[in-house]
This record gives structure tokens, sequence and C-alpha cells, in this order.
């Protein structure tokens, strides 16, 4: 193989393809980012310009933005780029304002927390 097949190779598998594109970024907690990733190193710790994180709440969603942002590359699970051409969410989908979607959280974390409280009330009915 070439050198130049050698660096073609290294660069398809290294974050090196995707400077200067705009990518997603999922984070361990489950933070989706959205932005152009301007710089990186050896150990993923990634730049990107232009960041937003993008909430999403069922048919709601809200892009938050956060500037230039610095992502530890040891939180970063996966990353993609952005097809430019396409729409990046379905149609149905509704954009609200930071408040309206921090408002759905709460109302999605409550619903959950309920649910979470009423499966352990009735844990002792032992239904099995």
């Amino acid at each position: 193989m070439s050198w130049a097949g050698l660096e073609d190779l290294f660069l398809s598998t290294s974050l090196a393809s995707y400077l200067d594109k705009k990518l997603l970024v999922v984070l361990r907690d489950g933070r989706k980012l959205l932005g152009i990733l301007r710089s990186f190193d050896q150990f993923a710790n990634a730049v990107l310009e232009g960041a937003c994180e993008r909430v999403i709440v069922g048919d709601l969603y809200c892009d938050i933005s956060l500037g230039l942002y610095v992502i530890r590359g040891e939180n970063v699970v996966l990353i993609g780029e952005l097809d430019l051409e396409r729409d990046e969410l379905p149609p149905h989908m509704v954009n609200v304002s930071p408040a309206e979607i921090r408002k759905a959280q709460k109302a999605e974390r409550d619903a959950t927390d309920l649910k979470g409280s009423m499966r352990k009330r009735m844990e002792f009915l032992d239904l099995d």
C-alpha cells in the first residue's frame, strides 16, 4: 500500500476527516451537541464552534446556543457528520423556546418519577 493510501486510511478513521464540518456529538449523559469541529487531540477532546445543545422532549425541540465549546473526549459516545442537504428533524417536530422545553423536561421527569413511585407501591402485590 502506498503512503497516500495509508494516509487516506488514517484520515478516514480519525477525527481529521470531520474538521470544519457540522457534527452531531452525543455525550455519555445523553446530551446532544451540534457544531462545527474546529480542533481535536489524541484523546478525542474536541472544540466545536457555534455549538448548541439540542434538547428533545416528545415532539418538541429547542437548540440552546453554547458558542465555542470544548468537549472532553472521555464523555463522547458518538460523533457523526450532519448532511446539510437534508432536514435534520422530521417535519412534525416543533421548535420551542428554552423556557418551554425546560417546562416539558420537568413534566417528563415528574411523570417518570410518578411511574417509579407507583411501581414501588405496587410491588407488595407480587402478581406472579
